[in-house]
């Protein structure tokens, strides 16, 4: 599932409609927000090589009404589609095909330097180790899949402040 934002982020009509495009698996969603509300969220990029785990985060991140959800199951596709200077942080499963999520990461936060980034992985990792072979500045946590909706969203706050 490939969720890109609109190239305008600053619409001229009081209502926005983000819709999923360009999505590998045909899913799409709407959501609606007012442009004057449309700053104040927070920009997250989930991308994980599972649809169901995109659908899911998002749908869930969303729950919040001052957070708006983008998201890609394709890691490759997540670097093509990246708009820099966008996102406030980007939700990145560390086991992907084609690309690992430190992989990925790497080449993202080329392209925007101020993006915050959280992993997260089902598996077990050394975060300290991850650290050292990845010393990307802007890791900001690891997160331990599956997690609650709650838990989560406390941690992003956490990430966002």
């Amino acid at each position: 599932m490939n969720r890109a934002p609109n190239d305008d982020p600053e619409p001229e009509n009081e209502t926005v409609h983000t819709e999923e495009v360009k999505s590998d698996n045909n899913i799409k969603s709407t959501s609606s927000l007012a442009s004057s509300d449309f700053q104040r969220h927070k920009r997250i990029l989930v991308i994980d090589d599972d649809p169901d785990i995109v659908f899911t985060l998002r749908v869930g991140l969303e729950s919040d009404p001052t957070m708006q959800v983008f998201g890609f199951d394709n890691p490759v596709t997540a670097l093509v589609e990246f708009k820099p200077n966008f996102y406030e942080l980007l939700l990145i499963d560390v086991n992907m095909p084609l690309m690992d999520g430190f992989q990925l990461a790497q080449n993202l936060v080329r392209r925007d330097l101020n993006v915050r980034v959280c992993f997260m992985t089902s598996g077990e990792i050394n975060m300290n180790a991850a650290r050292e072979v990845h010393p990307l500045k802007s890791i900001g946590c690891f997160i331990k899949k599956p997690i609650t909706t709650e838990q989560l969203l406390k941690r992003i706050r956490a990430e966002l402040e």
